[in-house]
């Protein structure tokens, strides 16, 4: 039954993230993780519980598709996920396996409203409450018009940057470089997804990517599965692949894929690359930055800026200085709302 005696509470949602970072003597690498955050009565649900490194089920690297499982579950339009009615409100931040622990809950309705009540620490199938309950957390009671807006305006906001096609779906095997670049592109506002396999995903789904980015680990033969499963969708999308693992440098080729504009309706018409010069084509007047990016030894990464200026329309030869593009080097060249990239030969 719903808590009788629960009071009312203000529920709303807010973006939160859990920094990344190496641990002390780097035995150990914290994954960077963005989500949506429960806020009750304006106050972080993951404030209450103090020094739990966790995540809400609402995180922002997961596809639309099971975001919007997850939101559907919150409303109680689907099945709870775990036995007895309970939710997952907070997860392990790494593999999200309720085996590392999770904070969960009883979500019902009573009449028009929701109620949150139950807290627990869950590690199996069922809490026990007497040993694992969050004494002093909750019961909370939502009115549902506000609880309703919040989180199906989630969903909204959601769709709405799938409709713009500014939206890349991330395969690769390195976590690291993958939810960092997630957050570099959402940054800039492009969407992005990260997965393994996205033979699951529904075709609409796909449709609503623009590009797909290919991390070094992914092997051809599983990167012709996944152009597989969008040919299967009929998803007309560009594929990224090939480059080192230089966050900047892979935000720009990422801009690069989206912009599907014809040759003739760009700025920025062209850029190619010698071991001594960057060749760039411009169709109208305008300021352009060059910038290099190199992976040195030690895989460090090394940026430097090659030339910023105004070029009238044509083709320049910009000289490059051989040391900046020494070893594995890219270009990037920028002009306002456009973005080239190009390997520079070794």
């Amino acid at each position: 039954m719903a808590a009788e005696h629960a009071t009312y509470a203000s529920f709303a949602l807010a973006p939160a993230t859990r920094a990344g970072g190496v641990l002390a003597g780097g035995a150990h690498l914290i994954t960077h993780r963005e989500f949506t955050d429960f806020v009750v009565d304006g106050r972080p649900l993951l404030f209450r519980l103090a020094d739990l490194d966790a995540v809400s089920p609402l995180a922002a690297d997961v596809p639309p598709a099971i975001l919007a499982e997850r939101v559907r579950a919150l409303l109680l339009e689907a099945p709870a996920p775990l036995p007895g009615g309970r939710h997952l409100v907070y997860g392990c931040p790494e593999c999200a396996d309720l085996a590392c622990g999770a904070v969960t809950a009883v979500i019902e309705r009573d009449g028009e409203d929701y109620v949150w009540r139950d807290f627990a620490w869950q590690t199996g199938d069922r809490p026990d409450l007497r040993l694992d309950g969050y004494r002093g957390l909750g019961p909370f009671r939502f009115r549902g018009d506000g609880y309703r807006a919040a989180l199906t305006g989630l969903l909204d906001r959601a769709h709405d940057a799938r409709e713009d096609g500014r939206r890349v779906l991330l395969v690769g095997a390195r976590a690291t470089v993958l939810n960092k670049l997630a957050a570099a592109l959402r940054s800039i506002g492009i969407g992005a997804d990260i997965t393994h396999d996205p033979s699951g995903v529904p075709p609409e789904e796909l449709r609503a990517y623009g590009a797909v980015a290919f991390g070094r680990a992914v092997g051809e033969e599983r990167k012709e599965e996944v152009r597989a499963a969008f040919r299967r969708a009929g998803a007309d999308v560009a594929y990224v692949s090939g480059l080192a693992p230089v966050i900047p440098l892979l935000v720009a080729r990422t801009e690069e894929a989206l912009d599907r504009r014809p040759r003739d309706r760009r700025r920025l018409a062209g850029l190619r690359a010698t071991e001594r010069e960057a060749v760039v084509e411009v169709s109208s007047r305008c300021r352009v930055g060059l910038t290099v990016h190199r992976v040195g030894r030690l895989r460090r990464t090394h940026e430097h800026v090659a030339f910023d200026g105004v070029l009238p329309p044509g083709s320049h030869s910009l000289p490059l200085d051989p040391e900046s593009v020494r070893g594995e080097a890219f270009l990037v060249a920028r002009t306002s709302g456009e973005v080239r990239v190009a390997a520079v030969p070794h």
